[in-house]
């Protein structure tokens, strides 16, 4: 019986072709499990985004409200326990509706630095009524968001068009008793 002379080059052709079919299809499956990542981190950043702002917006009243003790709560240090004010406790801090006790994000008070040379830097102190509240999301831990608003605390008082000092544009411009 007479031997082929074929060697197998059929063979050796489609194993390279094989090959490179199973590494072009590895690197598409790595570069969709990428744009997966990235998406991902993207929707967690914007969501931890929104739970910061969520805090924000849940307690910008309740600190106006409590503008005369913000020197208390300036300038403690970023703990959980102890750097919110405690008038906070009584908002939900749940922004997700879960069951779980963590809380999803937290609040704290910082001084606006921007006092008068003289009065001397002190974070723990507000001289112009003014302050950031601080908003940090907690429920991203790997996507640590936070949002800062300044705001300031002036007192409101009602205008009357005959009262003293022409307050209402009369031009009385009697001195105050």
């Amino acid at each position: 019986m007479k031997r082929s002379s074929e060697r197998g080059s059929a063979m050796l052709v489609a194993m390279i072709l094989m090959a490179a079919l199973l590494a072009g299809a590895a690197v598409l499956v790595s570069l969709q499990l990428g744009s997966n990542r990235n998406t991902e981190l993207t929707k967690t950043g914007i969501s931890a985004l929104y739970c910061a702002e969520a805090g924000l917006t849940a307690t910008r009243q309740t600190v106006a409200q409590n503008s005369d003790t913000w020197g208390t709560y300036l300038g403690l240090p970023k703990t959980l326990s102890t750097s919110e004010p405690a008038w906070l406790a009584n908002i939900s801090h749940d922004v997700d509706g879960d069951t779980s006790n963590d809380p999803d994000w937290r609040v704290t008070l910082e001084d606006n630095n921007d006092e008068i040379p003289a009065s001397g830097e002190n974070p723990n102190a507000d001289v112009d009524s003014r302050i950031y509240i601080v908003s940090q999301c907690l429920r991203y831990p790997d996507m640590p968001r936070e949002v800062r608003e300044l705001i300031t605390f002036t007192t409101v008082t009602h205008c009357y068009s005959a009262q003293k000092g022409g307050c209402g544009g009369n031009g009385n411009m009697n001195s105050a008793p």
